[in-house]
């Protein structure tokens, strides 16, 4: 039996965990759909459809190969999309594994490595921030994004930054519930500012009792939940039972409590009245471009609102990209107990929940008064950021073309990278590249190079390394190839990095070094060509193709320089623990381990310090001394 990366070469390794021991049959038939169909398994897996050429035309996956594949091939297609693809279709490639979540990680690898025209992706630069509540006897509630981790709960997902942190707000102003870090709640002497302006119990120095803040947790878990009603009466139970003890100032703090919450539930711009949790997704398309709107409401809360654009699809319209986006999100978050949706048709996305996805959710159009508004909501929204959307597109299409035309590309560059060289004396010499892919800055593939073994203040060694690191994979095959790459310097660094280019075969690309004009002045840049021959190119401050180099140019200037101040200061506080006598190792990894890393380490108090163990006040005071000097 063959593994997968044997059976056929140009499918990815899945990641190693779970399927690092997987055994899997690769099958690869000449096209015939009816004979294709009949003999073909109904085991879960992922299939390929392949064009003219052996293009990868779509990858899917299946807990059913034989329903799924076959549902492409009736003889009527609900999508016009589909009906090209199909059309267009010589032969199905099929890989069986074994559980639905070995095929849900093939096919996202195979996705990524295959790029094929008709697969629709959402794919945001930044995951859906979430609340956290830690687990021990005084829990904090801190905002989140990323990876879950056990002993923790996590609610959400929130559709913005914005809707996740107002939430932290009012906890903290109803609850009281601690937000500090845990190297700072153990090592607190006295109540900080929070305790002081009644946002914080206090826990950190025993101002409340575990069984009062373990209340107080679980009230606040139920407000999470949206189950506002219920809180509004355990609230309004621990009043009456303080009320009855004659403790009047704790059951005016319930009283607070009570109207703060009435209060925020009052402010929901459109308040269903009823605790449920309801997700809206309204796709709209506009000149072309489409958009999916997702908007949340739990327990009858509206907290806005989160319009995403499909990044692939050809002939993708509002309702295929609907499909796609509904699959794709709730494969990743939890799913509401209803789904209300408007774009596409109601039968269809309640069976890809059904069959596809197997999960809970009712799928319904909008009904009734509160849902017709959110719906309506949604879509004023998705039409708004598509205009938006599109005149940035206007405005950048202009740019690219001023830019080509004044740099002779035979075409207008797609993807723009910039690198740039930032230290201090040579100190903790960073490189950065920014990438300007579709209209905007793409900051989810930024990299950062740390530049190490060259001469201090060699910039010249810095971008021969940077531009080696990241251009050796394009080389190799790997990776994204540029169609233009900008190099913040004169003609030396132009120079240096057009030989890195040589020297990989990577010279046909594109490539312009931002020289500074007299006296630094913006608008007088001057843009240097890698042959010396031609002389440099001076645009003026009116171009609109010089306007794009100064906004990629500057965005790469600041990351570098974000970047180096990080790696100093990192360095300069580790440099300077170690340089104090006393502190040796298992001190220095004690302190990092107790205040959460260096910064936290500066940050502490001699008072802070002296409760680590192995350090005296004499020690601490010493610590504090030489990173406060």
């Amino acid at each position: 039996m063959e593994s997968l990366l044997d059976a056929s070469a140009d499918v990815p390794r899945p990641p190693s965990n779970p399927c690092r021991h997987q055994r899997i049959q690769e099958i690869v038939v000449s096209f015939d759909p009816r004979e294709f169909l009949r003999h073909l398994t109904e085991a879960p897996g992922v299939y390929r459809m392949i064009g003219a050429g052996d293009e990868v035309l779509y990858v899917g996956k299946a807990k059913n190969l034989k329903r799924r594949v076959s549902s492409y091939f009736q003889k009527h297609h609900t999508s016009p999309r589909i009906a090209m693809m199909v059309s267009r279709v010589e032969r199905v490639d099929i890989t069986i594994v074994r559980t639905e979540t070995e095929a849900l990680l093939l096919e996202n690898n195979l996705i990524k490595s295959l790029h094929p025209r008709y697969n629709i992706l959402f794919r945001d630069d930044k995951s859906y921030p979430y609340i956290l509540m830690t687990g021990g006897d005084f829990p904090r509630i801190a905002y989140y994004r990323g990876n879950f981790e056990k002993g923790s709960r996590y609610f959400g997902p929130f559709p913005s930054a914005w809707a996740a942190r107002e939430s932290i707000t009012l906890l903290q102003r109803m609850f009281r519930l601690r937000t500090c870090e845990d190297s700072v709640f153990a090592n607190r002497s006295r109540p900080c500012l929070l305790y002081q302006i009644k946002r914080c119990t206090a826990p950190c120095v025993g101002l409340i009792e575990r069984e009062a803040y373990a209340k107080d947790i679980r009230v606040a878990t139920l407000f999470l939940e949206g189950r506002h009603s219920e809180v509004t009466d355990s609230l309004t139970a621990r009043m009456q039972e303080a009320s009855e003890r004659f403790a009047f100032e704790e059951a005016a703090v319930f009283r607070d409590q009570i109207r703060a919450l009435q209060t925020v539930l009052r402010k929901q711009f459109v308040d269903s009245g009823r605790d449920e949790d309801v997700d809206i997704v309204v796709a709209r398309e506009i000149a072309g471009l489409v958009c999916v709107n997702l908007a949340m409401v739990r327990g009858g809360r509206h907290l806005g609102d989160r319009p995403q654009f499909p990044q692939a699809g050809e002939g993708a319209g509002a309702a295929d990209a609907l499909l796609a986006f509904v699959e794709q999100h709730y494969q990743e978050h939890p799913a509401p107990m209803r789904l209300v949706i408007d774009g596409a048709a109601v039968e269809i996305v309640r069976e890809l929940v059904d069959d596809t996805l197997d999960i809970r959710m009712t799928v319904v159009g909008p009904r009734g008064e509160n849902e017709k508004a959110w719906a309506e909501m949604a879509a004023e929204n998705a039409r708004l950021a598509i205009e938006t959307r599109l005149r940035e597109a206007g405005r950048a299409a202009d740019q690219l073309d001023a830019l080509a035309a004044a740099l002779a590309l035979p075409e207008s560059p797609r993807r723009i990278e910039c690198f740039d060289i930032s230290h201090t004396q040579g100190e903790a010499t960073v490189a950065s590249c920014v990438v300007w892919d579709g209209g905007g800055m793409k900051k989810s593939e930024y990299r950062r190079f740390n530049i190490s073994g060259i001469e201090p203040g060699d910039d010249y060694a810095a971008i021969r390394q940077a531009l080696t690191r990241r251009y050796e994979k394009v080389a190799a095959g790997e990776g994204v190839r540029p169609d233009l790459i900008l190099i913040d310097g004169g003609k030396g660094q132009v120079g240096v990095a057009f030989e890195v280019l040589t020297e990989l075969g990577l010279e046909s690309i594109p490539m312009v070094g931002v020289a500074k004009g007299e006296a630094r002045k913006a608008g007088l840049e001057q843009l240097v060509f890698p042959d010396t021959a031609k002389p440099p190119l001076v645009l003026g401050g009116e171009h609109a193709g010089l306007h794009l180099v100064q906004i990629v140019r500057d965005e790469a200037h600041r990351f570098a320089i974000t970047s180096m101040r990080a790696r100093r200061a990192k360095a300069r506080l580790s440099s300077r623990l170690e340089d104090i006598p006393g502190v040796g190792p298992k001190r220095r990894k004690k302190l990092i381990e107790t205040f959460g890393g260096l910064p936290g380490v500066q940050a502490a108090t001699v008072e802070d310090m002296r409760r680590v163990e192995g350090i005296s006040r004499k020690l601490a005071e010493h610590i504090y001394n030489v990173l406060h000097r």
